[in-house]
């Protein structure tokens, strides 16, 4: 009795969290065509776009494994932080494309810069791929070990706390880098320029 009143509150509160939960549509399409505009040496440029669409791949990896678990009804499919775990992948896709994408029209950062700001964010977003890869692999028992439920959601919340710390690192990064781009444009009398870029340091990408 217990078990199923746990597993009905469960599925509630996976119920009212899918009615706000969005995962947000990427389209690379115009960051690649940027990063080929921008960056005169075709080997940094096709570098950039491989690493692009590597992460666009575990973005789309971890969409198919979503849309799939919305369809699927238990007591460990249902938690809620496996949810929010699969879609700070699409958050962090999200920060990575979106704030990227200005990055590169910013004449504040070199071409090797840029491509360090690139490997930088493709490593976090293959970090976040990694522990979707290990969270379906617990949820759906695919490792071959026998784990209770009590077991299986020790890992989940394990999990859920390092993707976490991938997501914030990520807000991070981008914060810190967009503040580069301030403190060189305000020693050049521009800061103006770069506010207007990326909004202010209330909004989004700060």
């Amino acid at each position: 009795m217990k078990r199923w009143i746990m597993t009905v509150c469960l599925a509630l509160c996976g119920f009212m969290y899918e009615a706000h939960a969005q995962w947000t549509v990427i389209d690379p399409s115009n960051l690649t065509q940027n990063i080929r505009n921008v960056i005169q040496s075709s080997t940094t440029a096709s570098n950039m776009v491989k690493s692009l669409q590597e992460s666009v791949k575990i973005y789309q990896q971890s969409k198919a494994y979503y849309d799939a678990l919305k369809s699927v009804s238990n007591l460990v499919k249902d938690a809620r932080k496996v949810k929010m775990t699969i879609e700070m992948v699409s958050e962090i896709t999200d920060i990575y494309v979106s704030g990227f994408n200005k990055m590169v029209s910013d004449p504040n950062f070199t071409v090797d810069e840029l491509a360090a700001i690139s490997a930088g964010y493709a490593r976090l977003l293959e970090e976040g791929g990694a522990l979707v890869t290990e969270l379906k692999t617990v949820v759906t028992g695919g490792n071959g070990l026998s784990l209770s439920d009590k077991e299986r959601m020790e890992v989940i919340d394990q999990v859920y706390n390092r993707m976490l710390q991938y997501r914030n690192l990520t807000r991070y990064f981008t914060r810190k880098t967009i503040s580069v781009s301030y403190i060189r444009s305000r020693d050049k009398g521009d800061a103006g320029r770069v506010l207007a870029l990326y909004g202010s340091p209330n909004e989004r990408y700060w």
